[in-house]
């Protein structure tokens, strides 16, 4: 059975990869800066003795590790299983 997804059946799909791809750049960018938001926060707390602003800032810098994973490893993911499938 060859079954392949067709990239060039749909008109507009140009488009589409570009608008996808500006998204992904805006979700990296404000993970980058709400992990250097949320270090400075957790840093603040710490050496203040606060130690509840502490706990947020540690919760917003793993929050954002794990949104620039995802956004960054989704596109590794969906470019490997576009090559398996090619190779079928």
């Amino acid at each position: 059975m060859n079954v392949f997804p067709d990239f060039g059946g749909l008109t507009g799909i140009d488009s589409l990869r570009d608008v996808v791809g500006a998204l992904l750049t805006i979700a990296l960018v404000a993970a980058v800066a709400a992990l250097i938001a949320s270090g400075v926060v957790w840093a603040f707390g710490a050496s203040s003795g606060n130690y509840q602003l502490a706990s947020r800032g540690r919760t917003g810098v793993l929050v954002a590790l794990g949104v620039a994973v995802m956004a960054g490893g989704g596109v590794a993911l969906l470019n490997w299983l576009i090559g398996v499938g090619q190779q079928l």
